[in-house]
């Protein structure tokens, strides 16, 4: 990145020198036997300084410098007499000039500056014939120098394409972003609504007991079970609670009061995807155990998210769910022999989103992904340590 700093700040200075001094070697060192000018060399040398050295800005101002270097070609048409043509260094400086406007002045201008410093350019060779060559006019250099202006207007159009490719790639990356950003933000108030759910669930079982303790008070062994269902009850609350002020929502939706579903509603999950046509097989492992209930909750959403994944995406397919009790932990297997394969299965959609927040939640782990022999699996961990 220095080296291409350096050269695209000094390169045009560089050429600028060379084709100057390239052009007043030439001219004092070995000027031509039949060259005559008007004034003698030193206002050739000028005019030579003037279409060579402007190139130098040629970037900034590259109008300029072709109409500044085809104005001093022009007034030197008419005081050079007997040429043997215009030397070489002159014709190249003019070609880089031609091509400076196509590439670097703006698309209004550039046709305008080319065209009059090709006309100038023109007429002075008709009127003195010798400009281009000693055997007379030469519209082959005329050719040239627009040939130089039509292909830097060519790579400028190109660039402009390449930028706005650029560009337009950068805007729907920042989109994409910001996409998921919202996506995330979304299910994040999607959770806490339901955890808010859970808890409000939980202190009205809290409130129900405590209701019902005064009239048990002769039964000591209803009251010791009332008093254990409460502690149970407000413990999950407050674990539930302490989840939930980590999480952003919003707060002007509607919220419902009422228990959400939990992997005892996991059959009849299960049967309405059998009804879509999707074939699911639910096995459990392990013995089955009390889990909290934003746990509950959340194992049986991602099972949802998954075998809904399926049926959008996987085809003609199979479903198998796995649910595995450990000792502290809950594991949950969701896997399908489908073969179709969208972007929202592959990491970046909503579905997946929400499953990651949910595991995330819980300091849960989530691996996704292709299976060996087709087929797409979403595994997941959600511990919840000693339910005793």
């Amino acid at each position: 990145m220095r080296v291409r700093a350096v050269i695209d700040r000094w390169a045009d200075g560089a050429v600028a020198l060379a084709l100057a001094g390239w052009t007043q070697f030439d001219l004092w060192k070995h000027p031509p036997a039949t060259m005559h000018t008007v004034g003698g060399r030193g206002v050739l040398s000028v005019l030579l300084v003037l279409v060579t050295l402007p190139l130098a800005v040629r970037r900034r101002t590259p109008a300029a410098t072709l109409l500044t270097a085809a104005g001093a070609l022009v007034v030197g048409a008419f005081l050079v007499s007997h040429s043997n043509g215009v030397p070489v260094g002159v014709f190249l400086a003019m070609l880089l000039a031609f091509y400076s406007v196509g590439a670097h002045c703006d698309d209004r201008r550039s046709p305008l500056v080319g065209a009059v410093a090709v006309a100038a350019i023109a007429a002075a060779d008709l009127a003195r014939p010798g400009t281009f060559s000693a055997s007379g006019t030469r519209p082959s250099a005329w050719l040239a120098f627009a040939i130089a202006w039509l292909v830097g207007r060519d790579l400028r159009r190109r660039r402009q394409r390449v930028a706005e490719l650029e560009d337009r790639a950068e805007r729907l990356e920042r989109e994409r972003e910001e996409q998921a950003q919202l996506a995330v933000a979304e299910e994040r108030g999607r959770i806490a609504r339901e955890l808010h759910d859970v808890i409000a669930h939980g202190v009205s079982v809290i409130v129900v007991q405590a209701q019902a303790g005064p009239h048990l008070v002769d039964d000591p062994q209803r009251v010791i079970g009332v008093f254990r269902a409460i502690e149970s009850s407000g413990r999950d609350a407050l674990v539930e609670l302490r989840r939930l002020l980590g999480i952003l929502r919003s707060e002007d939706e509607q919220l419902a009061i009422g228990p959400q579903p939990g992997l005892g509603s996991l059959q009849s999950l299960v049967e309405q995807m059998r009804a879509s046509g999707l074939p699911v097989q639910l096995r459990i492992e392990g013995e089955p155990v009390h889990l909290p209930a934003g746990i509950d909750l959340s194992a049986y959403r991602i099972v949802q998210e998954a075998l809904t994944n399926v049926v959008k995406h996987a085809g003609d397919a199979s479903a198998e769910v796995v649910i595995r009790y450990g000792a502290r932990a809950l594991e949950l297997d969701v896997v399908d022999d489908g073969r179709g394969r969208t972007p929202s299965r592959n990491g970046s959609g909503h579905g997946l989103i929400g499953m990651r927040e949910r595991v995330a939640l819980y300091d849960g782990t989530l691996e996704t992904g292709t299976r060996d022999g087709g087929g797409y699996a979403v595994r997941a961990r959600l511990p919840f340590g000693d339910t005793t």
